[in-house]
């Protein structure tokens, strides 16, 4: 009998399988992407070290993967949740990959074989995929998955894999797990800069979101980590970074703080000062939130590397083609300054994960006005729901940055196992 179910891959729930494992718990770890790693698997760094993302990721998305306590089930998602604390019945599906899981090795043969390229949500829609892929490079696990909705069926794939592990049919099946406890770690998405027309995100090809500036910060990322305009493919020699996109937004029905784009702001800033001293580097915001250990020291470092810090919001981004144009006014001494930089950065906030009105109603939990998970009691508990043997973990209830969704995790994984014990003492 499998005792916790942890639903979500990304590193809230790889450290909450790692922490129950680790206690001598079995868990099945349940992800709907071909890959675990979530979101931090799609930065270049981490604040406030300025760490590589992967070089801490990785690691952990190995363990879990190797640890003989933990099942990963990757292309998968929850279906039906039925049965009692101590007793719940979890019904996964198993999403068709067409690759057989136990013969392909990722070698990648098929995927450079393969004529078909398609746009690659992982690279946040900058860079391209096979309709034979791996997510990325450290994929976990090293397997690839073929997207028949994108495939032509050239068959290329199936001549070159010469271990016969590539499918031509392939179908949905269901599993179901017994579980002691259930911990919700779905994550979060990012919000979508559209709904924000002032700032012409998709019209004028020289804006772009937070997390499209990390992909191309990334060494792994579509551009090799190079910074370039996306109108002419040159280094920009001024940057400008819009706070609080989708957050704190009253009339969109946001009024919370993201909590997270200060700083992966300046972040972003700072590596830009240091890999192209020559660009000027303006951060436009309502306030700077540095509230974590070393935060404020970050962001000073950002002022000493040469960020411009205005305090104040623009009404809108205008232009055509290559050219931007913002005004905006200096709320701390009413300068009104006219702004003409060559790549504008919208620091886009966090919202819940698309599934997350599913799970909520699967699981019988229910949600704030924000569409965030409620927790039992948001002073003294915020792991613990309503339903009793399901907990939350990491940015479900709230935005939280990496270390918050680690400790998070960890406060979710041992009620969980305070369960298990409990049950099999009872037992």
């Amino acid at each position: 009998m499998t005792e916790v179910v942890v639903i979500g891959g990304g590193v809230s729930g790889i450290q909450a399988a790692l922490d129950l494992a680790n206690h001598g718990i079995d868990v099945c770890l349940v992800e709907k992407e071909p890959s675990i790693g979530g979101h931090m698997a799609m930065l270049d760094k981490t604040f406030p070290t300025n760490d590589c993302s992967m070089c801490i990721l990785s690691p952990k998305m190995m363990d879990v993967y190797r640890h003989p306590r933990i099942r990963t089930m990757t292309c998968a998602k929850v279906v039906s949740v039925s049965g009692t604390p101590g007793d719940f019945h979890v019904t996964i599906r198993m999403m068709p990959r067409f690759v057989d899981p136990e013969k392909c090795n990722g070698c990648g043969d098929c995927i450079e074989v393969c004529p078909v390229e398609v746009y690659n949500r992982f690279d946040a829609g900058l860079g391209v995929r096979k309709a034979i892929y791996k997510p990325h490079s450290q994929a976990v696990p090293d397997i690839v998955v073929r997207d028949t909705d994108h495939c032509i069926e050239c068959g290329l794939c199936y001549d070159i894999c010469g271990r016969e592990a590539i499918l031509k049919e392939d179908r949905e099946r269901d599993i179901t797990v017994h579980a002691q406890s259930i911990i919700l770690a779905c994550g979060y998405e990012v919000f979508d800069a559209r709904k924000k027309d002032q700032f012409q995100y998709l019209f004028l090809p020289d804006v772009i979101t937070g997390l499209e500036f990390e992909r191309m910060m990334n060494a792994s990322g579509p551009t090799g980590g190079k910074i370039r305009r996306l109108s002419t493919g040159e280094t920009p020699r001024s940057v400008v970074f819009i706070q609080c996109v989708g957050s704190r937004d009253v009339p969109l029905g946001r009024p919370y703080c993201s909590g997270v784009c200060c700083m992966y702001a300046i972040k972003n800033a700072i590596l830009l000062r240091e890999k192209y001293p020559g660009i000027d580097v303006t951060i436009l915001y309502m306030d700077i939130r540095a509230y974590g250990k070393g935060y404020e020291e970050y962001y000073q470092r950002a002022i000493g590397a040469g960020v411009h810090f205005v305090r104040g919001m623009p009404g809108e981004v205008t232009g055509q083609g290559d050219s931007i144009r913002i005004r905006v006014e200096n709320t701390e001494n009413g300068e009104i300054l006219n702004l003409n930089p060559e790549l504008v950065v919208l620091s886009t906030g966090l919202e819940p994960a698309p599934d997350a009105e599913d799970l909520a109603g699967m699981l019988g939990l229910p949600r704030e006005s924000t569409g965030f998970f409620r927790t039992l009691n948001e002073k003294v508990d915020t792991v613990a729901t309503e339903r009793p043997g399901i907990y939350l973990a990491g940015t479900v209830t709230a935005p939280r940055d990496i270390p918050d969704c680690v400790a998070h995790s960890g406060a979710a994984a041992m009620r969980a196992f305070i369960d298990a014990s409990r049950n099999s003492q009872c037992r």
